[in-house]
């Protein structure tokens, strides 16, 4: 099975078996993950939410957007795990407070300091533990290629790898598949599918750097700001600059 499947981008054509299968969800708490945990409880019947925090400056903030989503899909079986080792790493400005969050530049195709080196791995690592425990057949991610100019464990082939990584590395007797369902769309497109499935973008986060009002001025915020205007939807969180900041 490989990482991509783009049958994931259609509309669901799941089996009653699959429909039953259990599902492992990493919900970061932002929009994508947000929409991606609404395509999942669309495609299967039996949720299972992980949240994963590395140290990151809106960790607390990013916890209770988990929580109010998981509540909001009634997902009884939830994990949260820290990596705080990636703090200790470090080489990102989400996790070193010593480096400043750039501003955006939606036009720069290079990494920005934002990226935490390899974390989708990690992340990948943790819900497939977890899944080969406790019988999940599927990991839902909310990667989104759009993003992967600037990181690059956000690209389609690094999911294709990862599964055969989980192929090999797993028992003979487990089957588990990562799912991507947005991993081709626009930021845009997300929105507009979010209001679909009627996932709450009202309990998401996504801003970097703050966690009572989002700064509009992170790579996060601008690429979020950019996708709302696009689809002519309001975003409903709060803001501190004017939400028409990246709006073109």
């Amino acid at each position: 099975m490989g990482g991509q499947d783009e049958t994931a981008y259609e509309v669901s054509t799941e089996t009653d078996d699959e429909k039953s299968a259990l599902a492992v969800c990493l919900v970061s708490g932002g929009m994508d993950s947000c929409v991606t945990a609404a395509i999942a409880h669309r495609d299967t019947s039996r949720l299972a939410f992980l949240h994963i925090s590395y140290g990151q400056r809106t960790e607390a903030r990013e916890r209770q957007a988990f929580a109010e989503l998981a509540s909001h899909y009634r997902v009884e079986k939830r994990l949260l795990v820290s990596l705080a080792h990636l703090a200790q790493i470090g080489g990102s400005s989400l996790i070193d407070i010593t480096m400043p969050i750039s501003p955006a530049n939606l036009q720069s195709h290079s990494v920005p300091t934002s990226y935490v080196p390899f974390r989708n791995a990690h992340l990948l690592s943790v819900a497939t533990s977890w899944a080969e425990v406790i019988g999940g057949r599927y990991i839902y991610i909310g990667a989104v290629a759009e993003d992967r100019s600037g990181y690059p464990d956000c690209r389609p082939e690094f999911y294709e790898a990862f599964q055969q990584a989980i192929a090999l590395g797993t028992k003979p007797s487990t089957t588990i598949e990562i799912r991507t369902p947005v991993i081709a769309m626009k930021k845009s497109e997300i929105v507009l599918l979010g209001q679909e499935l009627n996932a709450p973008l009202e309990q998401t986060w996504s801003c970097y750097a703050r966690s009572d009002r989002a700064c509009g001025k992170c790579d996060s915020c601008a690429l979020r700001l950019q996708a709302f205007r696009a689809a002519g939807v309001a975003d409903p969180i709060p803001y501190v600059l004017d939400r028409a900041t990246f709006a073109n």
